[in-house]
């Protein structure tokens, strides 16, 4: 697995011998005074002086899988560009082949932490869509940045968005196929959610199956499917690839949506607070980075090469860099472009955010009774850890856990009535 660290960064982190570290620090506080010297550290680097004290990572290698996608790139990027070197941790990204995978690994403890669907997390939680376990969420990594692609045989019959191919399932009905890349995945509740929002049912009306990401495009092509939802590069693709284009974005069936998160076992958080934490500020950092637009370039090239995303440059970069071409001739410069960091506003782990991906497994009969919605957020949202890890670095957190937004069929969701909310729907199982 490539791994560049850069060498412009401090390391006066665990991986720094004992006695070098403290030979270090004694001979600067002899020059300085120990506050002074604290005060000309960086609140991340200072963390990392602190490890020879109680603050030290339990576990100082640690694995994180990931699924090729572009919302990959802050997992990537703390590791190639030494990010997590600053706080005493080696990430070792870990390619994985499908989510089943990464669901699996985690909950077996083969991965330390994965680049994860926020509604896997939840699933796992909640004993559906895989073995019930304890599972935690220690950061959201990027809002936006999904689609749902629909078939070119599709755009023949007229149907280009919602309201037509609503039309056309409704005209000529037969066994329309649609793909997600887990059952209980932010992919299926945004195509479910579309779905209904145009009155089609998409259990009743429609064939849903469950595809990895990467291989998306080869079942279009050999005509497995109508359409699908996953996240970039593999919608921008489709259209590089003439086999679909693009209906609709997922920011614009919610703005600023939750999408992948930091993922691990409560277990694991258990064990390794410090790790955890460690993981937290480098993610954080390399998120701020990758956010920095005149580095996306970079980042673009970099999760291209065939340790990370496997595909070409292009079809990575150019909705990275919010520049959007549907497939059908529109083309437009998306302010709601895929962000990993937006001055912190993306990585506080919302309690109302994983609340919804609850009230769509029950709106969809995942789950048979409506669960104290807001009792298991707190149990899985990391609220605290990711609070004591964004303080360090200076990044503000929002006063409230919870958070309102309005959805492509105008319902507001804020958490104040979970039940309410997931049992209120016109059209569910």
């Amino acid at each position: 697995m490539s791994n560049q660290p850069n060498d412009s960064h401090i390391d006066v982190t665990s991986s720094t011998p004992e006695n070098t570290r403290r030979d270090f620090l004694k001979k600067s506080t002899g020059i300085l005074g120990g506050a002074a010297l604290m005060s000309m550290v960086a609140p991340g680097v200072r963390s990392g002086a602190w490890a020879a004290g109680s603050d030290a990572p339990e576990k100082t290698e640690i694995k994180i899988g990931f699924i090729p996608l572009t919302d990959c790139a802050s997992v990537v990027i703390a590791s190639v560009l030494g990010f997590d070197k600053k706080y005493g941790i080696k990430i070792m990204p870990s390619k994985e082949a499908s989510w089943a995978a990464v669901r699996d690994k985690l909950v077996n403890g083969e991965l330390d932490g994965a680049h994860v669907l926020y509604g896997l997390i939840y699933g796992v939680q909640m004993g559906i869509g895989g073995p019930k376990k304890d599972m935690a969420n220690l950061m959201t990594i990027n809002n936006n940045g999904q689609a749902i692609t629909l078939s070119d045989q599709l755009k023949a019959k007229g149907a280009v968005d919602g309201v037509s191919l609503a039309r056309l399932i409704k005209a000529e009905p037969r066994e329309y196929t649609f793909a997600q890349t887990f059952p209980t995945g932010t992919h299926a509740m945004w195509l479910y959610y579309w779905l209904a929002t145009y009155g089609v049912n998409p259990f009743t009306e429609a064939k849903v199956i469950t595809v990895p990401p990467p291989q998306m495009i080869a079942n279009m092509r050999v005509d497995n499917m109508d359409g699908f939802c996953v996240g970039e590069p593999w919608n921008a693709r489709a259209i590089r690839d003439n086999v679909g284009f693009t209906a609709v974005t997922t920011q614009e069936i919610w703005k600023d949506h939750p999408e992948k998160i930091l993922g691990t076992s409560a277990d694991w958080v258990a064990k390794h607070p410090n790790t955890a934490r460690a993981l937290i500020m480098a993610v954080l950092d390399a998120s701020r980075y990758i956010d920095t637009m005149s580095n996306r370039t970079q980042v673009a090239k970099i999760i291209a090469e065939k340790s990370y995303v496997n595909t070409d440059v292009d079809s990575i970069e150019g909705r990275m860099h919010g520049q959007y071409n549907n497939g059908l001739g529109k083309k437009w410069q998306d302010p709601n472009y895929m962000k990993f960091f937006n001055d912190g506003k993306v990585n506080f782990p919302y309690l109302s955010d994983g609340m919804w991906f609850l009230t769509q497994h029950k709106r969809w009969g995942l789950l048979k009774s409506d669960p104290d919605y807001l009792a298991e957020a707190q149990k899985v949202n990391q609220i605290k850890l990711y609070t004591e890890a964004a303080t360090q670095l200076k990044i503000a957190v929002p006063k409230s856990p919870m958070r309102s937004a309005r959805l492509i069929d105008g319902v507001v969701w804020d958490g104040k009535d979970p039940k309410k909310y997931a049992n209120g729907f016109k059209i569910k199982a």
